[in-house]
């Protein structure tokens, strides 16, 4: 049987872990207090015994009742009223009868009562949070079911005067041009920072001045970024409706939003020249089109599958607490004394504010009733795969395929590793035509399948630190991929890489050195590349076409919104260099017909494909700082546009190498190693500092930062050291390594698998930090921006 606290542990929202019941400390007390107990125990239990008389006595006293006993028990909890420095009422503990160690029990209880008053302060900030957030959700709902009640409208006046294909439209007087109104995301934040406050009060007996002082800081905070924003608000339009002075925001998450918000600012510019010239022209409509209506519905449907799953937390919440309290209570009837105060106590807890509230069930039932009407045209079953989608099963058979291709895997790279050696491949005398044409594809999927592999290794790290990958990444429950996954597509295709070029290097041996054996290896890169955008729902269908979307916004940085694992990926693009240089030769080597002639230095020569190859290495950089410069433009925080200095840095000192390769002088060798100098130290600044969030110097584990996840705090010491030592692997370019006999390609092989293992590294603290970001935030679910604001009309 399972322990509860492990139960607990496995089931409570891990954001929320600082709000939760102490169950594990409250566990400690009680051992404490029962090996205390156990230390005093021989001779105190005989002199305890009770006497004849005594046996009388209680025999009479049960016989009589006892009025006081029965009125009172051993504890009394009083109920304090709620003061003017918190909403909230407070819980005291009385001890009214003497037990074996009365201090310890008092102290126990003053922490039971402190988590109690934890417990009932979060519940009551979540829960008014959530009903402020229900309530602008349904305004959101009844402005949209108007407008397209009106578009409808509008469509059958159109079908009736004339037969125009064009999408129908709703004219809406534009009221006011420099209108702002405070976005959703920012009363949110502020309530979670306030929150954050009041439970660090509760913790911790911090003085009034200090409190004031970080509310006076967060409002100015918050003064800022409202001024920020105002200049950003591209997709913002004020447009009168019935009577209402609407600003509709529909994000510019994708190109075609951008140049659709530029095109009605250029117009509405349009519109007010032409009402400061007294021209009073139809230029002054704005239409709100379906396609409008369908954002803006999309969005209302994310915040309220987002709201109900704040409330469905809120409910576990309440659950797991109560449950805790009721483990913990029966604990200590039964070690420390056998007196029944459990009833006692119990019976507040059930009466308390988070066990007797029910706003949040009636919102979440609400909400569902709101959702299957207006989103699932009334299929319940259709609206739950949105509210409630199941997460998938993780099957035996997979665990069975991985041992399996597993070993195929290892059986082959066996036999493929003892012929090469045989033929001399891979050393300084091998076959130049095979490493020039064959190798690099080796290599290629080599790397991607080291990280791919990594990544696995990450996600098993994060699932057992209990870190929530899926809620940052923005992942899909039902969709995303599980570590088991991960490793059974790795293994799968290294088999299938090494089995064709076993086959294709046995081929070669025995003198077979046609154009179609040429051809294998070309056809086995287009033959991933093919399933990569297969369009039927095989491999992990969502999986592939989630990750050809990811490489677009990547690619099409800076227009397309810049969310976490948009930047996550172009991070590790930044690590696989080699990769796209040697996926650029082959696609030269195979598109230009070299391999039929098997004139592998065509690619190397050529003026254009060389500059390519150059220009491949400053790419991953460049998407990676136009998406800081995003960021920037988005939330307008400058520490993006200091992180788009350390790409701009790495683009310098991967030009001064891209100069060194030209021209092997001793000038260019010395602008290597200062611009990758500096480079290095700036990414080990950012690594360490801003990615990681360690090297804080007052913190309370030295030269770390106060929130661990992992127990043993050498092991942030060794990660640091070893990222630093995998960061200087630039260095090979000044030292020139010759690793015995080996071909000079295979040096280059291992060095760029070292960046990988440092990138797989450098994942599990990228996310351990955001983790705690959300953590401290008290941030479990997506803060949706929602699209209608009213505005005052001035």
């Amino acid at each position: 049987m399972v322990k509860f606290s492990k139960q607990f542990e496995a089931q409570l929202v891990p954001e929320w872990k600082e709000a939760f019941v102490d169950y594990w400390q409250l566990k400690k007390d009680l051992k404490r207090m029962q090996i205390n107990g156990e230390n005093q125990g021989g001779s105190q239990n005989r002199d305890s015994e009770p006497s004849l008389l005594q046996k009388l006595f209680k025999k009479r006293v049960l016989f009589f009742g006892s009025n006081g006993n029965r009125d009172h028990g051993a504890i009394q909890v009083h109920r304090k009223l709620a003061s003017s420095m918190s909403r909230n009422d407070f819980y005291e503990t009385e001890l009214l009868e003497q037990f074996a160690d009365t201090e310890a029990t008092k102290e126990f209880f003053s922490l039971l009562d402190h988590q109690l008053n934890k417990v009932n302060q979060f519940y009551k900030r979540k829960e008014t949070e959530f009903l402020e957030r229900g309530e602008s959700l349904q305004k959101q709902m009844g402005i949209l079911v108007e407008l397209k009640t009106a578009l409808k409208q509008q469509r059958e006046k159109d079908n009736l005067g004339t037969d125009s294909k064009d999408d129908p439209s709703i004219s809406c007087s534009i009221m006011s041009e420099e209108e702002s109104t405070r976005g959703v995301s920012e009363p949110l934040e502020q309530n979670q920072d306030s929150l954050s406050r009041e439970l660090e009060m509760i913790n911790s007996d911090q003085d009034q001045s200090s409190l004031s002082q970080r509310l006076d800081d967060s409002s100015k905070l918050s003064i800022k970024a409202k001024e920020g924003n105002k200049f950003r608000s591209l997709s913002g339009r004020v447009v009168s409706f019935q009577g209402k002075s609407l600003k509709i925001n529909i994000p510019l998450t994708n190109p075609s939003r951008t140049f659709s918000a530029l095109t009605d600012l250029v117009w509405a510019d349009l519109a007010n020249q032409s009402k400061k010239c007294g021209n009073e022209t139809n230029i002054n409509k704005l239409s709100v089109n379906k396609t409008k209506l369908h954002h803006a519905e999309k969005m209302i449907r994310g915040a309220f599958i987002e709201l109900y799953k704040g409330l469905g937390y809120l409910r576990t919440y309440q659950n797991l607490n109560m449950l805790a309290f009721v483990k913990i209570m029966k604990k200590f009837d039964k070690v420390v004394t056998s007196k029944q105060v459990s009833p006692t106590y119990l019976k507040v807890v059930e009466s308390s504010y988070f066990n007797s509230s029910d706003k949040a069930i009636k919102l979440m039932d609400e909400v569902e009733e709101l959702f299957i009407k207006q989103f699932a045209e009334d299929d319940k079953q259709k609206a739950m795969k949105y509210l409630k989608p199941h997460h998938k099963k993780e099957s035996h058979s997979v665990t069975f395929f991985i041992g399996l291709f597993t070993g195929c895997f290892v059986a082959l790279f066996i036999g493929y590793c003892i012929m090469a050696h045989v033929a001399g491949m891979y050393t300084s005398h091998s076959n130049s035509i095979y490493m020039e044409t064959s190798y690099p594809v080796l290599s290629m999927f080599s790397l991607l399948f080291l990280h791919l592999f990594l990544y696995g290794c990450n996600i098993f790290m994060w699932r057992k630190t209990r870190i929530n990958y899926t809620f940052i990444f923005e992942f899909s429950p039902t969709k995303e991929l599980k570590y088991r996954d991960v490793f059974l597509i790795c293994t799968a295709c290294m088999t299938v890489l090494v089995g064709v070029m076993f086959a294709h290097l046995a081929l070669i041996l025995r003198g077979h050195s046609s154009m179609q054996v040429q051809a294998i290896p070309g056809i086995l890169v287009l033959m991933f590349l093919l399933l990569l955008v297969c369009p039927f729902n095989i491999v992990y269908k969502s999986t592939r076409y989630q990750f050809v979307r990811i490489l677009r916004n990547i690619i099409l940085s800076p227009l397309y919104k810049v969310i976490m694992v948009d930047f996550f990926m172009a991070d590790q693009l930044c690590s696989q260099i080699p990769l796209l240089r040697s996926l650029e030769y082959v696609a030269c080597y195979y598109i230009t017909g070299s391999y039929k002639t098997q004139d592998y230095g065509h690619c190397n020569s050529a003026k254009h494909f060389r500059d390519l190859a150059y220009a491949i290495s400053f790419l991953p950089y460049y998407w990676r700082a136009m998406q800081c410069a995003r960021r920037w433009f988005d939330e307008g925080d400058i520490n993006h546009l200091t992180n788009l200095g350390k790409y701009v840095s790495a683009m310098l000192a991967a030009g001064a190498k891209v100069a060194y390769e030209k021209e092997n002088s001793a000038g260019c060798l010395s602008l290597v190693v200062i611009m990758s100098s500096f480079a290095t130290v700036y990414q080990l600044y950012w690594d360490f500092v801003k990615d990681w969030g360690l090297l804080q110097p007052n913190s309370k584990n030295p030269w770390l930062r106060n929130d661990l996840i992992l127990k043993r705090k050498f092991v942030y010491y060794l990660s640091m050291g070893l990222n630093l030592f995998l960061r200087l692997a630039w260095l090979q370019t000044v030292i020139h390594p010759n690793l015995g006999n080996l071909d000079s390609r295979v040096t280059s092989f291992l060095l760029a698998a070292l960046e990988v293992i440092r990138r797989g590294h450098w994942n599990f603290y990228r996310l351990e930090n955001e983790h705690l970001n959300n953590v401290g935030k008290f941030r479990a679910v997506k803060t949706v921006p929602l699209p209608f604001h009213e505005v005052d009309q001035d």
